[in-house]
């Protein structure tokens, strides 16, 4: 043992929280070696899959003949709906109107029917082209426009939000606005698309390398499918190349195809969609129709509003029902309303079913809300920003009423105020707002357009039972720690913040702690990483697991030195027992000799939360993320084309767990919700066949279309109002909505054609040909108008 060192504070762990670390796995992204499902060693003898995909949008099978399939080269086996030896369904929704493979009758185009099963995958795809299926066509529903939300078919019950007399309210008010609009879908275009590996072990058992972001989930629905229990099958991922919600559900029909056929055939079986089967089998972004009708007075305060949010659900359930209750939950985004009454309709269609998308239904909320404040800025002749401020939630500390959500839950940590007026003065609102209307002056063709908009994002599942987590912690007798917990890594950095918690807790180094795999067989019935919940449940989970070791190495340290506990202190890299000092290795290697458990489970459920969606009360969220965005764009009115010259965004991550991996989730959210809602669009023919199925036709935002100037802050005096992980606050969803800047900026450009006169009501995606359109329309509006 040594004598401490007198300068204590000074010293900090290599790695602990609060502190900017590279992604755990950055090194291996770049260079190719990180280990993604396809990249996995193939067993001896594995065997691959091939699609058939249905080829009509909503028809009766009349008959499958697969006959010169199982007849091609190559080809073992060949898996229709009659193969599942359990249950023919992997809808998460517990409805029963999902199957893994079509039966009897297909209701959209590119629903799987069958699966080839070959030696290799180009022998599985080119067989699956031989079938010869006939149809008897019914009639199919593609689009929502004109479906009626209240009398047309859902897929599920819809909600509805009610607080004061809305219609009373809007009846009273001195001016009133009726509007719709138009808001696209997104596809989740992961840079890995789905993909299972199933090895089949002995017994019922087998083992299922998946893509997924709910591991327990798939572990259940594979079970299912193979009429086995839960215990039988063990689901693994390492890390997934992206999510962003696309792997919630969707991973479980190629997981449930591949363990189907590994234990029917006793060898491994790989399931891997290529990117057109993937765009045009899996579900996306909801698209929705918004509909809208709002009283408010001559300053611009709203008084009453009524929301109805159609959302294009697909054939089945999936998660559209809580997929709009979220949008309802954010139809205020970060304002109070005094009397509000909303509305979700998840309508059926004959398209694929639309599911989990990175702020579930949260941003297309707020898309609604922000479409409303322009209604009344441009009907009162007013900034919309000055809308905005007016309409704001009461701030945090302030004694009063405005601070109750449509779901009758109170905003008690409202720090938008601050966020807005700090960013307004960084980016220098006022100024360039100046600038902008000379240069539009003076500018025939071009014109430039700025807007601020804020974010409030709240965080929990609204599922409670999903806002729980497990974990487990290990530690070796040289001191090094193993950690798993039931979160997926899809390269957001969730390991490497949950190892910097562990490494907090022990002061120890990062590279100390061995980041795993997630598995169903360490830490059972997991929640889906997703609801930006991951380090906030999984980070606690692990805290606890750890400080359940660290409290036995303190108990036995005591005992063994014969001094009170408040005198065994954990310092980087060591112990301080009383005077002297040990290694945490040493101290470790000792307690082990002395029989103490040198592992524990760990366990956190987020505390206050509940929901009753019958009475459309609840307390929803455990807290409230916020952020803001300042745009400016430059558009041809000629061609309708854009660039985005400049963001400025500031944003609460609250006592951030690693500054660079969330100021890294702020930039990629921020240009995944700007590209949402700009160049991103989903086209159906009238036929119900996805057009938009390929990097060729379908445009994600490239490294040339992000903001000229991009300028990207964390708040540094926010920390969570509740006691998160180390106060904290989630960073996955809540950048996302921070494009809403980029389309009111757009917005504000088209307006200027008709001297801010005339509200655009730009839908969205705001493509060049829709904002060209705007432009036009604008135009002869306001040349009627003069």
């Amino acid at each position: 043992m040594t004598k401490h060192s007198p300068n204590l504070k000074a010293e900090k762990i290599a790695g602990g929280v609060h502190t900017g670390q590279r992604h755990d796995s950055a090194h291996k992204h770049v260079t190719g070696a990180a280990v993604y499902i396809d990249d996995i060693a193939e067993p001896a003898g594995t065997l691959h899959a091939g699609f058939g995909l249905s080829s009509a949008t909503h028809a009766l099978l009349k008959s499958v003949d697969l006959s010169a399939v199982r007849a091609a080269p190559g080809v073992v086996d060949v898996l229709t709906y009659a193969d599942v030896p359990g249950e023919n369904d992997i809808s998460p929704s517990g409805m029963h109107d999902d199957p893994i493979l079509a039966e009897g009758k297909v209701e959209f185009h590119g629903q799987p029917i069958f699966c080839v099963i070959a030696k290799t995958r180009e022998q599985a795809r080119h067989a699956a082209s031989l079938a010869r299926i006939e149809y008897e066509e019914l009639p199919a529903i593609v689009d929502i426009w004109n479906l009626d939300p209240v009398k047309d078919k859902l897929v599920t019950t819809r909600l509805v939000l009610k607080r004061g007399d809305a219609e009373a309210a809007i009846n009273d008010a001195p001016r009133r606005i009726t509007g719709r609009m138009r808001l696209g879908g997104q596809d989740h275009f992961y840079l890995e698309g789905q993909v299972s590996l199933a090895v089949p072990g002995e017994d019922d058992e087998v083992i299922v390398h998946c893509s997924t972001q709910g591991p327990s989930e798939t572990q259940h629905l594979v079970a299912h499918a193979l009429g086995v229990p839960s215990h039988a099958v063990t689901v693994e991922v390492r890390r997934m190349g992206g999510g962003f919600g696309g792997k919630e559900t969707q991973a479980n029909q190629c997981a449930a195809l591949a363990a189907i056929a590994a234990k029917k055939l006793k060898r491994a079986v790989k399931v891997r969609m290529d990117r057109d089967e993937d765009m045009t089998a899996t579900g996306k972004r909801h698209d929705f129709v918004i509909d809208y009708d709002v009283g408010f007075d001559e300053e611009g305060n709203i008084l009453g509003i009524d929301y109805m949010y159609a959302l294009r659900s697909g054939f089945s359930a999936d998660l559209s029902g809580p997929v709009g209750d979220r949008a309802l939950f954010h139809c205020d985004n970060a304002y109070y309303y005094p009397h509000v009454h909303a509305r979700s309709a998840p309508l059926y269609t004959n398209t694929v079913s639309n599911t989990a998308f990175r702020g579930f239904g949260g941003p297309q909320g707020m898309v609604g809300a922000e479409r409303v404040i322009d209604e009344v800025a441009f009907a009162v002749g007013k900034d919309p920003l000055e809308i905005r401020k007016l309409n704001f939630y009461d701030a945090m500390g302030t004694k009063g009423h405005r601070n109750v959500t449509p779901y009758h839950q109170k905003v008690e940590d409202c720090i938008i105020q601050r966020i807005v007026a700090e960013l307004e003065e960084s980016a220098d609102y006022a100024g360039r707002r100046r600038e902008i209307a000379a240069f539009n002056a003076n500018s025939r063709y071009i014109k430039r357009g700025m807007a601020l908009t804020p974010v409030k994002f709240g965080i929990s599942f609204t599922k409670t039972e999903s806002n729980q987590a497990g974990a487990l912690v290990h530690v070796y007798t040289d001191g090094s720690v193993h950690m798993n917990h039931g979160g997926t890594e899809m390269g957001q950095g969730l390991h490497l913040k949950v190892a910097q918690v562990v490494a907090e807790e022990f002061q120890i180094d990062i590279d100390q702690v061995k980041i795993t795999a997630t598995t169903t067989a360490k830490v059972p019935n997991t929640s889906p990483t997703a609801a930006s919940s991951g380090a906030d449940l999984n980070g606690m989970a692990a805290q606890d697991a750890a400080r359940q070791i660290k409290n036995r190495l303190i108990d036995f340290a005591a005992e063994a030195h014969q001094i009170p506990k408040d005198q065994v202190v954990f310092l980087p890299n060591r112990v301080r027992v009383g005077n002297e000092e040990i290694s945490f290795a040493e101290l470790v290697r000792q307690a082990y000799m002395a029989r103490v458990h040198l592992s524990a489970a760990g366990f956190y459920k987020t505390p206050k939360i509940h929901w009753d969606r019958s009475r459309g009360r609840g307390h929803a969220f455990y807290y409230y993320a916020y952020g803001a965005a300042c745009s400016e764009v430059s558009v041809d009115t000629l061609t309708g084309e854009y660039v985005v010259e400049r963001t400025d965004i500031l944003h609460d991550t609250g006592r951030s767990l690693n500054p660079a991996i969330d100021i890294g989730q702020i930039e990629g959210g921020f240009v995944q919700g700007m590209g949402w809602l700009t160049t991103e669009e989903l086209v159906w023919d009238d036929k119900g066949r996805l057009r938009t199925h390929a990097p060729s036709t379908y445009k994600i935002p490239l490294a040339s279309d992000r903001p000229k100037i991009f300028n990207v802050a964390l708040t540094d005096w926010s920390q969570a109002y509740e006691p998160t992980i180390h106060r904290s606050k989630a960073v996955g969803e809540p950048p996302l909505p921070l494009g809403l800047s980029v389309l009111h900026a757009l917005s504000d450009a088209v307006a200027s054609v008709a001297g801010h006169k005339i509200c655009p009501r730009l839908d969205a995606p705001a493509t060049p040909e829709r904002v060209l359109m705007a432009i036009e329309r604008l135009r002869t509006e306001g040349r009627g108008a003069a």
